[in-house]
Order: structure tokens, then C-alpha cells, then sequence
């Protein structure tokens, strides 16, 4: 897996990256390596803000995995992104729990506040609202939404508007 110019594709990532990848690998046997890679795609995807082929291929080869085994999780789970979305990624909750607390409602207003559809980044590149969000485990708290990685319970409109406007 090394690149014609002698450069690994891991040497892309940054040296903080590669220390919270090998946090993750110190947690697991040396066979099992590819067990560490949602931690390692976690963290490229927290600096980078989304998974690109070329940071997968670096995550692959620091790994020691093949390149489509890191690709199908990539693009398995949701949490992943594969192309730049903006800077804060919204994910509203619309399992059943949520829906009856408000939750479409919830979502409703968060598209008519910044004038985006769910899997679309507002034009100034400041807020992503993600897909389709089936749960996100918080049903006692519905409605509820994920910002960046926090949880917000127990959803307003006033409570969206004063936390969307606290994000720079």
C-alpha cells in the first residue's frame, strides 16, 4: 500500500489522528486490528468533517486493513459522512417516540429556520441537517436532536432558535 512516491497514504493523517487511532488499537489484539476502525473513522471525520476516499485509504493502510473493508463501513453507518457538509451537523430524531412528542414539527421548523431540506448544508457552509434519523436513543427526552455530538431533549422552537444561535 505504499504510494509510487514512497509516501504511506497513512502519512496523510495528522499526528492527532494517529494518536486517537492508536488509543483504539491499544484496546484490541494485534490480529484484530480492523475492530479499532469506527474509533479511527470517528476521529478523521471529527477533524476533517467528512470521510474522503483519500482519508479512508490513509485509515486503511495505518490500520493494516484493506481499503473496501474501511469503505463498506464508511458507507454503512449514518453517522459517516462521504462529501463536505457544513460545519454543524443537525440530526432530528423521527423514530416513533419522537414523532409523537413533535418531533416532525421539530424538524419542520429547523428546515424553515435555516432554508434547508434534511440532507442538504446551508449555502454559507455553516449548518448541515442530516438524512433520515431512525433513533437516537434518547426517547424519554423526545422530541430531541443531535447537534455536532450533543444531545438537546425535550425540544421547543424557542429551544432550537437559542441553540442554533449560539453556534459560530
Amino acid at each position: 500500500m505504499v504510494q509510487q512516491t514512497g509516501q504511506r497514504k497513512a502519512d496523510r493523517l495528522s499526528a492527532h489522528v494517529r494518536a486517537e487511532i492508536d488509543d483504539w488499537l491499544s484496546r484490541y489484539p494485534d490480529d484484530q486490528r480492523q475492530s479499532a476502525v469506527l474509533g479511527a473513522l470517528s476521529a478523521v471525520q471529527h477533524e476533517e468533517g467528512y470521510l474522503s476516499t483519500e482519508m479512508m485509504d490513509a485509515v486503511a493502510d495505518y490500520i493494516g486493513m484493506p481499503e473496501i473493508a474501511v469503505y463498506e463501513v464508511g458507507s454503512f453507518y449514518s453517522m459517516f459522512e462521504l462529501k463536505p457538509v457544513g460545519r454543524h451537523t443537525i440530526a432530528v430524531c423521527d423514530n416513533i417516540s419522537c414523532m409523537l412528542r413533535g418531533g416532525d414539527s421539530i424538524l419542520e421548523y429547523v428546515e424553515k429556520k435555516l432554508g434547508i431540506s434534511v440532507g442538504e448544508s446551508t449555502a454559507d457552509g455553516k449548518f448541515y441537517l442530516k438524512k433520515e434519523e431512525e433513533c437516537l436513543a434518547a426517547c424519554c427526552g423526545a422530541p430531541m436532536m443531535q447537534v455536532n455530538h450533543v444531545y438537546y431533549e425535550h425540544l421547543t422552537p424557542e429551544k432550537v432558535d437559542e441553540i442554533l444561535d449560539e453556534l459560530e
